[in-house]
């Protein structure tokens, strides 16, 4: 017979998890005994929002998720935030926690950990929250959890287990069911030869590329040439076009130099972007006839409608859409629009920053030519903010950071060591603010437990001093 504990541990290995990040608790030990005969290896964190963040990053770059186990009540209340920051930047992460036991749930006993109702906290923060009521169901709910992650907007998802339920001895030793590959949407042909029709028929075609677009880069490089458009990339795309691209744009979305050259282009095809406040600031709102000429591709069929209405909208993966797109696209000599509009947008920007913004951006620069395949991974602070203003990654997954979306402190250091758990082979940055490492400093701890070389910039402004400047502004 197989305890309840290690059969879970033996479905996430037969969905090659790798990795998984937690602190063990009383309510998780047969979760840890399973682990004991797997070849999943624990990463302990100081803190259960370290553990999130560390699952973030290293999904980023693994293309993985990031796998935590956690605890009843207060582990979940601490790893909330990170989820949250995961759930706004759509990064695929599985939480799979305790929950007291099945006749105590809701009952308000005062039970250790308990809350009134876990998963109404997680479904905030998570695409789905699902109670475990008997262990045969388990299998089938991780199946949709991956198949979620695979082919749809991945989020983060979490599965509760009542804590008596996993010391149960189950009939079965091994998954009875193999992995059912899960395909992303792909976008319906008519609408397909719709866009190539619009953008065949364009004379200053733009295209934006986001952070749902960052596994396309190769598709959107070629479609960008077939075009001669100019890539503009958010925060989340970066490096989506290498740096030095002629066609690449990689200059904050809300800057009057993006503004200028979304007002001239006369046909925009956004691909994987929400268009959203914390790209665009809220000059979109006042720009809604801009919808009269974009395209949009999306994986979510609910945010292809958001902020800005398309003329047409293409529910699908972006790799998919934009594969099945360019040979439909007509190629162009270089006709002097998409080069000439990326290099005036790339000179207006600059004389834009401020003298303090291009010492920070070169000092990101000096990063990126130093240290080959550098993966520079930032928290909310002063450089992070001058590097989502002007600074061009060298590939798609190595300049990210929680200045976007939902805005946490604390995420550099930890989510650092995700990536370099991901990728051991590249150098990877931690770039942290004074402020923002004292959320997370203990991360420090794991770093050297786990042995990994990481590099620490610290930009020490002896203060909250971004705040500082906005009041007194």
């Amino acid at each position: 017979m197989t305890r309840f504990g290690r059969f879970v541990v033996e479905c996430l290995a037969g969905y090659g998890v790798e990795y998984v990040f937690g602190i063990p608790g009383v309510h998780t030990i047969e979760l840890y005994r399973g682990l004991a005969g797997s070849a999943i290896r624990h990463v302990t964190p100081r803190h259960e929002q370290g553990a999130g963040f560390m699952a973030d990053g290293y999904a980023r770059v693994s293309g993985k998720p990031g796998v935590c186990f956690i605890i009843t009540g207060p582990g979940l209340t601490n790893i909330a935030t990170a989820m949250g920051q995961a759930y706004s930047d759509s990064i695929p992460m599985l939480v799979i926690s305790t929950v007291n036991s099945a006749g105590a749930l809701g009952s308000g006993e005062g039970h250790l950990h308990e809350l009134p109702d876990q998963r109404q906290l997680m479904r905030q923060v998570a695409a789905f929250s699902h109670t475990i009521h008997d262990p045969e169901e388990f299998e089938t709910v991780l199946a949709r959890a991956f198949a979620t992650f695979e082919s749809s907007r991945p989020r983060p998802v979490h599965i509760e287990i009542p804590v008596e339920m996993l010391a149960r001895d189950v009939g079965f030793a091994r998954p009875p069911h193999g992995r059912v590959p899960a395909a992303p949407p792909a976008a319906h042909p008519k609408a397909i030869a719709e866009a190539a029709r619009f953008l065949n028929n364009a004379q200053r075609p733009l295209l934006i590329a986001g952070g749902g677009a960052a596994g396309a880069a190769r598709e959107i490089d070629d479609l960008a040439s077939r075009l001669q458009a100019p890539v503009l990339m958010t925060i989340n795309g970066r490096g989506i076009l290498a740096a030095g691209h002629p066609l690449g744009l990689s200059v904050s979305a809300a800057s009057p130099a993006a503004l200028d050259l979304m007002e001239r282009a006369d046909v925009i095809l956004a691909i994987g972007t929400e268009l959203g406040p914390t790209d665009f600031d809220d000059t979109l709102t006042s720009r809604r006839s801009l919808g009269e000429k974009l395209v949009r591709v999306d994986i979510d069929p609910e945010q292809l409608m958001r902020s800005l209405r398309p003329a047409i909208g293409l529910v699908g993966d972006s790799k998919a859409t934009i594969e099945a797109l360019g040979p439909a696209v007509r190629r162009r000599e270089a006709d002097g629009w998409g080069r000439t509009a990326a290099s005036h947008a790339r000179h207006a920007l600059a004389n834009d920053l401020t003298a303090a913004q291009r010492i920070q951006i070169a000092m990101l620069e000096t990063l990126r030519d130093t240290l080959p395949g550098v993966i520079i991974v930032g928290d909310s602070n002063q450089p992070v903010y001058a590097g989502c203003m002007g600074f061009a990654a060298a590939a798609p997954k190595t300049f990210f950071n929680s200045a976007t979306g939902y805005g946490t402190l604390g995420y550099g250091l930890p989510a650092a060591l995700g990536a370099k758990i991901a990728a051991p082979e590249l150098p990877v940055v931690a770039l942290m603010g004074d402020g923002g490492l004292q959320f997370t400093l203990a991360e420090l701890g794991s770093v050297t437990e786990h042995g990994a070389p990481l590099i620490v910039v610290l930009w020490n402004n002896n203060g909250y001093h971004e705040i500082e400047k906005a009041m007194v502004r």
